[in-house]
């Protein structure tokens, strides 16, 4: 077995390269093409049923779950952010405590969203407003699959590790046996069976249980041989308070964006059914964004973690620099192909001749939100691998107060045009406020490492 010591042998300066960058982003934005896949099969299976009362409650109990599970993500991010500092120093051993440490975390938090799901469930309810047949079928999908907390936000920290490490093919393979579990189960059971929306739910609960033993074995193979860390390093209070106060920033920086967006729909609301239609639409583009965007955010959370725990600036600077090219190229494409054929693209989403002539007079606003968001995205991924946390945070709460400001000044004076300008707003100053305090965390950072 390697001994805590022996395990440090593998740190340093390593190539940052292109082919680098590419073999973390590519396979984790097709993982995530996964995802809306399986939303698609889920609405299908429900649809199919015959009863809209069904395909309203998936709807329903499918944003409840991703109001309480999308602003836990910070257990895959913190996760990430400290894993790649530890292999950046070679220290086997602490990746290993890192890895128990959030995985206890990660289960803990799980298991106490089961416990209150009684209390949940009615609030989620009450907040939702849904009524006689779907408030039956939103109970009945919500009480199947919260039974799957612990092991969803266990595969966050699976995930985590995996991504901290740079092992983007392992990173798609896990998304592809969570979602492919799914999406078959979901079939077998919703259809063949005649289950409903039970059996979507009970699809989604045997997927994330399929990833979890999966992840497991992937990450208990790569420990084979190795000492573990005691039960007193993994609960280290240092440690421990370091994870803490990580996960409680990035939380902040959660809900302040999850704010932001509801934001967004409540003032669509104001405008009328057919605007907040035609908003609903278009913000598929910025979605289609987020999967390439999010997966170099991954390569940048990877390298610059990994270049801090190794002390090598010059590897951290050609990080960011190289996930800066990508993401903005792709994200000048992307901007380019939407203004071409947007128009198209609307006419495939709606048939509502009203909905689509709306989506037409917006289009440029939704197209230019990929460029608006590549910097931020890219940011969040080199401040979160270099667990820089409490400037992401307080510059998330900045870029959100900004966006308040200019939906007071911008709405009043332009509508919905004005909506879509402060959405962009938002996104640019999410990326500028972070890339100015870039170099002086940089420079901090390295200083104190000599």
């Amino acid at each position: 077995m390697d001994s805590p010591a022996s395990a440090r042998q593998t740190g340093g300066a390593f190539p940052v390269t292109h082919r680098l960058v590419l073999s973390i982003a590519i396979p984790m934005t097709l993982g995530f093409l996964t995802t809306p896949l399986l939303g698609l099969t889920d609405t299908a299976v429900a649809g199919r049923t015959g009863e809209a009362a069904a395909l309203a409650g998936l709807a329903v109990g499918a944003a409840l779950f991703d109001l309480i599970f999308a602003s836990l993500n910070f257990l895959r991010s913190s996760t990430t952010g400290l894993t790649a500092q530890a292999y950046g120093r070679g220290d086997r051993h602490e990746q290993q405590a890192v890895f128990w440490r959030s995985m206890v975390l990660s289960i803990a938090v799980g298991l106490t969203i089961l416990a209150l799901s009684p209390l949940l469930l009615p609030l989620g309810l009450w907040l939702m407003g849904p009524t006689g047949a779907v408030a039956v079928a939103t109970t009945t999908y919500f009480s199947i699959r919260i039974i799957a907390g612990p092991l969803t936000l266990a595969n966050y920290t699976l995930l985590g590790f995996i991504l901290g490490r740079g092992q983007g093919r392992n990173g798609l393979l896990l998304q592809a046996i969570l979602n492919g579990t799914n999406i078959v189960l979901s079939i077998y059971l919703g259809l063949t069976l005649k289950w409903g929306i039970a059996g979507v739910a009970w699809g989604t609960l045997f997927g994330e249980g399929a990833a979890f033993l999966a992840g497991l074995g992937m990450v208990l193979y790569q420990f084979r041989g190795e000492a573990r860390p005691t039960l007193r390093e993994i609960f280290d209070g240092a440690q421990l308070k370091r994870l803490f106060s990580l996960n409680r920033d990035i939380l902040v920086r959660s809900f302040s964006l999850l704010a932001a967006f509801t934001l967004v729909t409540r003032i669509g609301t104001g405008f009328g059914p057919t605007v907040l239609a035609a908003n609903a639409i278009l913000m598929n583009i910025f979605l289609v964004a987020g999967y390439y965007l999010d997966g170099f955010a991954n390569a940048a959370e990877t390298i610059t973690g990994r270049a801090i725990g190794a002390n090598y600036r010059a590897g951290f600077v050609r990080a960011v620099r190289l996930t800066a090219i990508w993401s903005f190229a792709l994200a000048a494409v992307t901007t380019a192909f939407f203004l071409v054929f947007g128009d198209a693209v609307i006419d495939l989403l709606t048939t509502a001749p009203e909905v689509r002539d709306t989506a037409y007079v917006y289009l440029p606003w939704a197209a230019l939100t990929a460029l608006t968001g590549a910097l931020a995205f890219q940011m969040d991924g080199v401040f979160i691998g270099a667990t820089w946390s409490v400037e992401m945070r307080n510059m998330m709460v900045a870029a959100l107060v900004g966006f308040l400001l200019s939906l007071a000044v911008l709405v009043p004076l332009a509508g919905n045009h004005g909506l879509w300008a402060a959405l962009n707003l938002f996104l640019a100053m999410r990326g500028i406020f972070l890339l100015l305090r870039l170099k002086p965390k940089l420079d901090q950072t390295f200083a104190e490492s000599q």
